[in-house]
């Protein structure tokens, strides 16, 4: 399957809209800045306010360089993390645990074997990856990955190098385990990424159901969290101190729901991320050390029952707000900043793949807010699950349908 979609916004060839979870919500005209209309078309599940202008519904925008995006293949199982090799070919994992390299031309490798059982029902599996920033000397990669041990299911980080025939994974390690093992099968959270220190940042989701969901508010639990570790699985130094008696020395935040999206800032190094609220409520934060992020305390969204969470509030003194959020959901999985340099109003945008969303969504950041927002694909009808850069400036896009796409100028 090749398909291929044309972006001109200035010529008008097409309108770059996104579409969200529910078919059946009457359209509006949200307006959060005078006089400058969102995206987002949709009535929200809740009538919450937010706590600043520009959180939820900012204005939209449009690229005005003509893109174009190819579909180089189709032939991948499940798709769930996307990462860039030193010499441009992409390294992705199959949530079913499977890595494949894959060309900028779309020619798919054999299966790299050598990788731990995982435990693919529900949402878990092969999940994230990067590779070491020494990989071209070293050749290792690390991963996140859903693992059955005594007492459930956790989500665990593992550790090997890629052989030279690059047909395995060698010396193989799992260097970390959550601690707090459920039986549940979802909200792993799942991506790592690497700080500018060289150590692992690693996103650990609350496992979904009521009794574990608590635990993001728990210092005691990796549920919930970000975690900060070194290379060997150990507590990376520097690491903050949280008040609470009993701190996991590995915590970097607490009060996450399910994290899907990590990123590095290119200029600044700070950590940005993503995650999934219930219906309603999606979240981009800045995660700041030993900082409480709300899940499930506060909330922009609301139970898939309609209910509200908890006490239904959105705001408390001492635990942080998001930069933004959405409501209806997007989605929001696997993410990249853009610091190429073929398409110059991209540069330092934050590029998130929509699952339910189904589209790219695009934000303009300026001084740590979002001040632009827009849905790239839309038309596509795709579950984009990871996004990167590629050495050659492209951005790099998989689905969960199997598609790898290119995207890039014409």
């Amino acid at each position: 399957m090749r398909s291929m979609l044309l972006v001109a916004a200035a010529a008008g060839i097409i309108v770059l809209s996104g579409c969200s979870k529910s078919k059946t919500q009457p359209e509006v005209k949200p307006d959060p800045v005078p006089g400058e209309a969102s995206v987002e078309t949709l009535a929200p599940n809740a009538t919450y306010t937010s706590a600043f202008v520009g959180q939820t519904r900012i204005k939209g925008v449009k690229t005005t360089t003509t893109i174009i995006a190819n579909a180089i293949t189709s032939s991948l199982t499940a798709p769930w993390g996307i990462t860039t090799l030193p010499d441009g070919r992409l390294l992705i994992t199959q949530r079913t645990g499977g890595m494949r390299i894959v060309t900028t031309a779309g020619v798919v490798s054999s299966v790299i074997t050598g990788i731990p059982a995982v435990n693919s029902s529900g949402q878990g599996g092969l999940l994230g990856l990067t590779i070491d920033p020494a990989f071209a000397t070293n050749r290792m990669i690390y991963w996140v990955f859903s693992e059955a041990i005594s007492g459930g299911t956790v989500t665990s980080v593992a550790k090997g190098r890629l052989a030279s025939n690059e047909t395995s994974l060698e010396n193989v390690t799992v260097i970390y385990r959550s601690n707090t093992p459920t039986n549940g099968n979802a909200h792993y959270g799942g991506r790592v990424v690497f700080d500018r220190t060289g150590n692992l940042i690693v996103s650990s989701g609350e496992r979904a159901d009521n009794s574990s969901r608590v635990l993001a508010q728990s210092v005691t639990s990796s549920l919930g969290k970000i975690i900060r570790i070194t290379t060997n699985g150990q507590p990376a130094p520097g690491n903050p101190v949280f008040s609470q008696s009993g701190a996991l020395p590995e915590l970097y935040s607490m009060g996450h729901r399910n994290p899907q999206g990590l990123a590095i800032h290119p200029v600044t190094g700070n950590i940005w991320q993503s995650e999934h609220g219930p219906r309603g409520g999606d979240e981009v934060n800045q995660p700041q050390g030993g900082k409480n992020y709300g899940w499930p305390t506060i909330t922009y969204g609301l139970e898939y029952s309609g209910q509200r969470v908890l006490t239904g509030i959105q705001q408390q003194s001492g635990l942080e707000q998001p930069i933004y959020y959405w409501d209806p959901v997007v989605s929001p999985s696997g993410m990249t900043f853009y610091s190429g340099n073929r398409i110059a109003e991209w540069q330092n945008n934050l590029f998130i793949g929509s699952l339910s969303g189904m589209h790219i969504i695009r934000l303009v950041i300026e001084n740590d807010r979002v001040v632009g927002e827009e849905r790239l694909l839309a038309t596509e009808g795709q579950r984009f699950r990871d996004i990167t850069q590629g050495t050659d400036n492209a951005l790099y896009a998989i689905t969960d349908a199997g598609r790898l796409y290119r995207i890039d100028r014409n």
